[in-house]
């Protein structure tokens, strides 16, 4: 997944959050409507989100230093795991507290009646672009995979962040509009508390969501199985491998991964001629993958009885 779609996806979502969030700050000032006010703080928190997001995939171009061998590209992952904190504890708890709160005050919306309204209206229209421009630069790199597993499996974070951050404001902005509007046509502020708590709900689970992928990342995800089959057919396909007798990858960042493998060469040849076969096998699996970035490569004598010995972890890849 390549930074420049996730970029354009981020900024569009910025530009949206920041005019929303002051209309809708306008009108809560306006009506002192709860929703009005858990949607512009969501709003807000949204436009930090991305905001980070913008500055995580800049650190994360730094080169690699002594100190960081690998470079920096996992700031992707750790500024992603901090969106999902702010989500939870700045939109969902605020939206759970302000909830709270006007279910014990419980007051209608007297004044300026039609500005929540017409706030909730066009912000709808306005993160309905945001929501398709995310959706566009997805389907450039999702590809046949469903929504689901693309936000599962994805390695570049940003793309899912912003999906998941426009259907979730989405879907806020509907709850914000059904609270608002059944408190003016009952008077009752009851409805504008259940709005608002319905908002603070939907943000915490998103945030969950975004914790729990995120994590996976931070933790170290391997290549997924449609490219560890290339790589192994790129080491299999020249000459001087015999087999692959065990492989690991790891990403060190979105568009970075490192390969380690160890592979079986001929007992017979010399050292000259391992290493030129090992510099061929290294050639095709960065043609294969470009992201195979870090390559290390050990050969070794293939012994089936040690070979019987690996570990799940480490298993044996027949030829």
């Amino acid at each position: 997944m390549s930074a420049g779609g996730g970029t354009k996806a981020i900024v569009a979502a910025l530009a949206a959050n920041l005019g929303i969030a002051v209309t809708k700050l306008v009108a809560w000032i306006l009506t002192g409507s709860s929703s009005m006010l858990a949607e512009a703080i969501h709003s807000v928190a949204d436009s930090g989100n991305q905001a980070l997001l913008l500055l995580g995939g800049k650190r994360a171009t730094r080169k690699a230093t002594p100190e960081h061998p690998f470079g920096y590209g996992r700031e992707r992952y750790i500024y992603a795991f901090i969106v999902s904190i702010v989500l939870f504890s700045v939109g969902g708890l605020f939206a759970l507290y302000e909830a709270y709160h006007k279910l014990h005050e419980r007051e209608g919306i007297h004044e300026w009646q039609w500005v929540p309204v017409a706030v909730l209206v066009v912000a709808i229209g306005l993160e309905s672009f945001s929501f398709r421009t995310a959706i566009q630069e997805s389907n450039h790199v999702r590809g046949n995979t469903s929504w689901v597993n693309f936000v599962r499996r994805a390695k570049a974070p940003e793309l899912p962040v912003v999906l998941l951050e426009d259907a979730g404001a989405l879907l806020g902005l509907i709850f914000a509009l059904f609270g608002v509007v059944l408190t003016l046509i009952t008077g009752d502020g009851l409805w504008d508390a259940v709005g608002t708590g319905m908002i603070g709900l939907l943000l915490v689970a998103i945030a969950a969501i975004l914790a729990i992928e995120t994590k996976s990342l931070l933790l170290g995800e391997g290549a997924n199985p449609e490219d560890v089959a290339s790589i192994e057919r790129a080491i299999l396909q020249g000459d001087g491998v015999e087999r692959i007798i065990h492989m690991k990858t790891l990403h060190l960042g979105p568009e970075e991964l490192l390969v380690a493998a160890k592979i079986a060469v001929p007992a017979t040849e010399s050292a000259a001629e391992v290493a030129r076969h090992i510099n061929e096998t290294e050639a095709r699996i960065r043609e294969a993958l470009p992201i195979a970035r870090v390559i290390y490569l050990e050969p070794d004598i293939y012994r089936p009885a040690k070979a019987a010995q690996s570990s799940p972890a480490d298993p044996a890849v027949a030829t």
